[in-house]
């Protein structure tokens, strides 16, 4: 059923403050403690995690990527991601939502003016969320757009309609992507509640499918002029938006990965039969089953691997940008961005291949795991990836600069 969602008043304390890297990845492991124990629930009652992901704002975890000049911690793209990655283990649904509140703040940091920031960041800082309106349906390519920022007075208004709006409907600020008078593309801040703006809870995909990636319509909406962010002149430079963006897609599907992986061995030790010509007493002992296993261990290790270094190739193009640096860490990441969705489709399928029919049984839902590999890597064609990699090494062509990338 579609529902329409608006902003309601709260009144809520200021988010924590994490300290270190090491403090991140604890509090991560807790939170998705919590979240794992109901998320097969939630996958198949389709029920949207507010209450989780208040819990992950108040957290403090959303502000680790705000940098340390504006009050962050500022961790390392390879911790950002990892803390991803283990909230997406216990459930991808929410390890996806906060992808666009990183991507906007990155954005912010590399094209945000300096009182922006200063807002900003604070506002993050403080447990705010941001959403994501930018995807459209109906247009020539993803890249394209319909919706529009025009001048009205000392500020601007926003028409349009947007889907896949990821984190909206748990988010305090819609952020939205339009084109400007000269066809340019811009970022502003909407407060959610804001008139003129409507949210549709209308996700229907079969995957992902508490990531509330519904409907935003932007019916004259008045937005204040400092609250514009010129987004694209992070594409008319080298950056590092799209690198972070995609990073963390990547650790979205490793979470996922390692997630079936673990039902995988749960369910082969507890569950599962031998085959009949195996010759042994229990599933686990199978050489084939085990050489399997063995074969997804050693490919999460090397997606794992990649994405660490990886995530290394961004913090140093982010310190120190370069068309060398970035492109270094452009390559980095879409290499990352294959191995992860590749072992992401692999672990989920190798789930029922080793536990066999039992494990295809609606009430245990394992079938989520697939279904939020499948349709979270939809995001971003690995195979335009393997063309940007090859043509650079052949052709030395430098990838295009856009945020799949």
């Amino acid at each position: 059923m579609t529902t329409v969602l608006r902003q309601q008043d709260q009144i809520r304390p200021v988010a924590a403050r994490i300290a270190s890297d090491e403090e991140a990845i604890e509090t991560a492991r807790k939170l998705a403690a919590q979240f794992a124990a109901t998320a097969a629930v939630r996958d198949t009652e389709r029920r949207l995690p507010f209450a989780e992901l208040d819990a992950l704002a108040q957290s403090g975890l959303l502000a680790i990527a705000v940098p340390t000049q504006y009050g962050g911690l500022d961790v390392s793209n390879a911790v950002l991601t990892e803390v991803t990655a283990i909230l997406a283990e216990a459930d991808g649904s929410i390890g996806q939502i906060p992808q666009n509140h990183f991507y906007i703040l990155e954005s912010l940091r590399v094209d945000g003016s300096e009182e922006q920031k200063r807002y900003f960041f604070g506002r993050a800082l403080a447990g705010d969320r941001f959403g994501n309106a930018l995807s459209e349906r109906g247009t020539k390519t993803v890249g394209h757009y319909n919706t529009r920022i025009v001048r009205d007075g000392p500020g601007y208004r926003i028409n349009g309609q947007k889907y896949y709006s990821t984190g909206v409907l748990f988010a305090d600020w819609v952020t939205v992507f339009a084109l400007d008078d000269d066809d340019r593309l811009v970022m502003a801040f909407v407060p959610k509640g804001t008139e003129g703006v409507e949210i549709i809870d209308d996700w229907d995909g079969f995957g992902q499918r508490t990531t509330g990636s519904g409907t935003t319509i932007l019916n004259n909406v008045y937005v204040h002029a400092d609250s514009v962010v010129l987004h694209h002149r992070g594409f008319e430079r080298p950056s590092t938006i799209g690198s972070v963006g995609q990073i963390v897609h990547a650790g979205i599907d490793l979470g996922i990965a390692r997630a079936a992986f673990a039902e995988t061995l749960e369910f082969v030790r507890t569950k599962s039969r031998p085959w009949m010509d195996s010759g042994v007493e229990r599933a686990a002992d199978d050489p084939l089953t085990i050489s399997k296993v063995g074969q997804i261990a050693i490919r999460l290790e090397a997606a794992a691997a990649l994405v660490e270094r990886a995530g290394r190739k961004v913090d140093a193009a982010q310190i120190e940008t370069t068309e060398k640096t970035v492109v270094d860490a452009t390559l980095a990441v879409a290499a990352a961005k294959v191995l992860t969705t590749e072992i992401a489709i692999e672990a989920t399928n190798t789930l029922f291949e080793l536990a066999g029919t039992s494990a295809v049984k609606s009430d245990l839902n394992l079938d989520r795991h697939w279904r939020n590999a499948r349709t979270h890597t939809l995001h971003d064609p690995v195979r335009w990836k393997y063309h940007v990699v090859g043509n650079y090494h052949l052709n030395g062509a430098i990838p295009p600069k856009n945020g799949a990338l």
